[in-house]
């Protein structure tokens, strides 16, 4: 399969398929807590038969057009992940996310993955709408969006239960006109 180099760091974005289901709860397991701290992903991937029924649903997702999964390698190890969450072509809108182990944190690895996704969203695929919804407590993410240029739309207030925890979520955009005109 491909693998799109993200610099000279040895970091790759590859597919995330179903047979890297061993692979993703070995990385899973390397940043649980770390990674559970914004997002419930390491809930789902409690163990390997929850790594592949999450893995085959973006399989599927992606065999209907409607999300997509991507993982980043550095140095040949899974470290992290980008997904089209939501893939809606006739409207044009898609959301995107991530997740990355504490060891890959602070490397630049979702900014430069995700400049390589947004130029395919807008370019190859004619999305007119990406959006980035993060936890308002996650700095690093929002971080991610303003180095993409987003634009913070909003907060959803204590809208999303988790760990028995009501959080904010702060919603973020960009669209193809903006990122087009940006030097990227």
């Amino acid at each position: 399969m491909y693998a799109i180099s993200l610099g000279e760091d040895g970091a790759e974005l590859r597919p995330l398929e179903v047979w890297h289901a061993a692979e993703l709860l070995a990385h899973m397991d390397r940043g649980r807590e770390f990674i559970g701290r914004h997002v419930g992903l390491p809930d789902v991937v409690a163990d390997l038969d929850g790594a592949r029924a999450w893995l085959r649903s973006y399989a599927d997702k992606r065999a209907a057009d409607a999300g997509a999964l991507h993982g980043i390698w550095l140095d040949g190890r899974l470290v992290g992940g980008l997904l089209f969450r939501v893939w809606d072509t006739p409207s044009g809108v898609c959301e995107a996310g991530c997740w990355l182990e504490p060891a890959a944190a602070g490397r630049g690895l979702v900014t430069r993955g995700l400049r390589v996704l947004l130029d395919w969203a807008f370019g190859e695929r004619g999305m007119h709408r990406v959006e980035w919804h993060v936890s308002s407590a996650n700095g690093p993410s929002i971080d991610v969006a303003r180095r993409l240029g987003m634009t913070r739309e909003g907060v959803l207030r204590e809208n999303y239960p988790h760990r028995g925890v009501r959080t904010s979520t702060e919603v973020w955009s960009v669209l193809a006109p903006e990122w087009r005109a940006a030097d990227h």
